[in-house]
């Protein structure tokens, strides 16, 4: 899988733990076909993680890691371990009975992330949910305590 290249130790410990609990990890799934503005999905039924990593070259531009520019790597990475965060908060709360993780009130969505929290209600159909799958995707130790809480 060749998005693994773009994860940092936190992303490696989150896959790990994702695993555990008995998910799988895939990369460009048919659910990646739905839109090119989505980097990633679970499938609940299937407890599987996919990481739509042909959707993220090309929102960056990025064609081959040896001919890019140092910044189109560092783009793709961002992208790739946010949508992993994301979507492993999503199994933590798989974990906590379909249920939201209970964090702390001082978290705020940043809102940057308005448009994008807007198009995964279209998907999922869970405000609540996503919401706090955006607040967490930008603190991967969190990300971590509430999978080891939830998960294991």
């Amino acid at each position: 899988m060749e998005f693994i290249d773009f994860l940092d130790k936190n992303e490696v410990e989150i896959i790990r733990l994702i695993e555990k609990a008995g998910y799988a990890t895939e990369e460009n799934t048919q659910l990646c076909l739905i839109g090119k503005e989505y980097v990633g999905f679970i499938n609940k039924k299937k407890k599987k993680l996919i990481i739509c990593t042909n959707n993220v070259k090309e929102r960056v531009g990025y064609k081959n890691r040896m001919l890019k520019r140092k910044d189109s790597i560092d783009k793709m990475s961002i992208y790739i371990k946010k949508a992993l965060r994301h979507e492993a908060v999503h199994i933590a709360q798989e974990c906590n009975n379909s249920n939201l993780l209970n964090l702390k009130p001082k978290l705020r969505l940043n809102p940057a992330k308005l448009n994008a929290l807007k198009g995964s209600i279209k998907i999922s159909g869970e405000k609540e949910k996503e919401k706090e799958a955006y607040i967490l995707e930008d603190r991967p130790k969190l990300v971590i305590n509430e999978l080891e809480k939830y998960c294991l």
